[in-house]
């Protein structure tokens, strides 16, 4: 799969950009799953224009993104008007109300309450899956994934968790898009079996134009992942 990407990867030896120039700049990481949220994010509302892309080597980070950027050295973070905004779930709610484009969340209250549940919950449907792969794998991850098919029948007027592609989709879909190939690579284990609206949701999201420049090669993640939860090299 040929990376669709242009910007350099700043490293240590790197220079910083000119910091605070009134140039907008989302910190990230081609292969991190929380910037990717933030990344998706971006594109859907049709900012690449606006947010520049600064992507940092995580494995040799430069010093000057800790000392002069943000502080706790992590990715992603936003330089929006002179401050910078860190973690993943903030950005993504941060860049849909403070730029232009179309909105990630509906008008329905009844939509706006339950896309706040959801994403409140996402970082226990992650924390959840990764246990996994240490204890009973397919038994844990698959009350996780059963938990997103039930969320995926709330409304029946579109193939997303809010009907429409929103937040909460982008917020869910990195950590699916990994933990997917993982449990099959190394469990046979094909999470949309019997999740009809799981498959259909995988399905529609690789459709979406704002997703499909962010993923990356699924080899690399299982490998990544093996190494990570596997300790095999």
């Amino acid at each position: 799969m040929a990376a669709p990407y242009v910007e350099e990867v700043l490293d240590s030896t790197s220079e910083p950009p000119t910091l605070f120039d009134g140039t907008t700049r989302l910190y990230t990481n081609y292969h991190c799953p929380y910037a990717q949220r933030v990344w998706i994010v971006r594109n859907y509302k049709g900012l690449q224009d606006e947010i520049k892309l600064v992507p940092i080597n995580l494995q040799n980070r430069p010093a000057w993104y800790k000392e002069k950027v943000y502080p706790k050295n992590k990715v992603p973070s936003l330089e929006h008007n002179g401050k910078i905004i860190g973690e993943s779930l903030d950005l993504v709610k941060y860049i849909d109300a403070n730029f232009k484009g179309p909105s990630l969340l509906p008008d329905d209250p009844a939509k706006k309450e339950f896309a706040e549940e959801l994403i409140a919950c996402s970082g226990t449907f992650v924390d959840n899956v990764y246990a996994s792969f240490r204890g009973d794998t397919v038994k844990q991850a698959g009350r996780e994934f059963d938990y997103l098919e039930t969320a995926l029948h709330k409304f029946e007027d579109g193939h997303f968790f809010l009907g429409e592609f929103s937040q909460v989709d982008a917020v869910y879909i990195p950590f699916v898009e990994r933990t997917r190939l993982f449990l099959y690579e190394v469990w046979k284990y094909d999470i949309t079996l019997g999740r009809p609206k799981l498959a259909e949701w995988i399905q529609e999201i690789n459709k979406i134009d704002a997703y499909k420049p962010t993923k990356i090669d699924p080899q690399l993640i299982v490998e990544k992942y093996k190494i990570r939860f596997l300790g095999q090299k």
